[in-house]
């Protein structure tokens, strides 16, 4: 397996610091490379990039979809390995990967738990074992084979947000979707700038009108209107 780790930023330089480092320690050089999608940062993520030698991408758009196209067109791995900046894969996620391709596994991703100690977060963590309507989105990390992601022709840009559970609800149509059963660790600052039930309204609202095919500008709209910070 060659893995093509892909992470799409904006102003991302504090967390690069951390995961970068966290990726290249814990996975074969010669079997893997690391594409940051930059969106115009304006702190010093490509400074970061550069001295860590990861490949930094700049993008023509500042969308999250288009960034991870454009990071999976660039990629010359057979796998590709999506990553938010502040989510923490397992140390031993080159493993895990490799492990579940190998058994016929061609997509999936991770449980995930709060870098928090709020007992309510550490309630959201536990539910995402479970690979129900809620699991795939884009906290949990999500590798994929290649060839089955430029089958299903990747994220559809589209969607300026929700492209992660649209794109597993497309996975889910024709294969299996794998969870493998260890936590990665994901920031907790969306609910630290908020509270834990405005963000749950919030993602409740935005699922909701995912399933019920809204137009993703609507769908953005009433997610960030619920929101303090954006």
């Amino acid at each position: 397996m060659f893995l093509s780790i892909i992470i799409p930023i904006y102003n991302e330089e504090k967390n690069l610091k951390e995961l970068l480092p966290l990726l290249i320690q814990n996975s074969p050089k010669l079997d893997r490379e690391i594409l940051v999608v930059d969106a115009a940062s304006t702190d010093q993520s490509k400074e970061v990039c550069h001295q860590l030698g990861v490949k930094y991408i700049l993008a023509s758009e500042a969308s999250r979809a288009a960034q991870m196209n454009k990071g999976a067109a660039e990629a010359k791995g057979s796998v590709l390995y999506f990553v938010h900046a502040d989510s923490r894969p397992k140390e031993s996620f080159f493993e895990d990967i490799s492990l579940a391709i190998s058994g016929g596994k061609k997509a999936g991703c991770y449980r995930y738990k709060f870098d928090s100690d709020s007992w309510m977060l550490k309630i959201n963590g536990w539910f995402t074992r479970f690979n129900g309507l809620f699991a795939g989105g884009g906290d949990q990390t999500l590798f994929i084979e290649k060839s089955f992601f430029e089958e299903l022709k990747g994220f559809d840009e589209e969607y300026c947000i929700m492209e992660d559970f649209d794109l597993v609800k497309r996975i889910k149509a024709v294969s299996d979707f794998h969870i493998i059963p260890k936590s990665i660790m994901v920031s907790a600052r969306k609910y630290d700038e908020n509270s834990w039930l405005r963000v749950q309204i919030a993602n409740l609202v935005a699922f909701a009108y995912f399933m019920l095919n809204f137009p993703p500008a609507k769908i953005k709209s009433a997610y960030f209107q619920l929101l303090k910070h954006r």
